[in-house]
């Protein structure tokens, strides 16, 4: 089990996009959660297999219907006990 934290940035608040994230993730099998920042970000922490929170962050840059994506920072680390 790994540890996935990211911030998007772009048009990702009032578009549904935390949404879109936690909905993702479900489908994946990945634990998340999505909060929107003062900045206008959306950070997010999720929790699961590697290969599928690489998946997920592949779909964080595509986005949600109404997101505009301009940019994924992201880090995996392994999970602590």
């Amino acid at each position: 089990m790994k540890n996935l934290v990211a911030d998007v940035s772009g048009i990702v608040q009032g578009v549904g996009f935390r949404y879109f994230v936690e909905q993702t993730a479900v489908q994946l099998g990945v634990d998340a959660r999505a909060d929107n920042m003062d900045d206008g970000t959306v950070h997010i922490v999720a929790s699961g297999d590697e290969q599928r929170l690489l998946r997920l962050v592949e779909l964080l840059r595509q986005g949600s219907r109404y997101s505009s994506v301009d940019h994924v920072d992201y880090t995996i680390t392994d999970r602590c006990a």
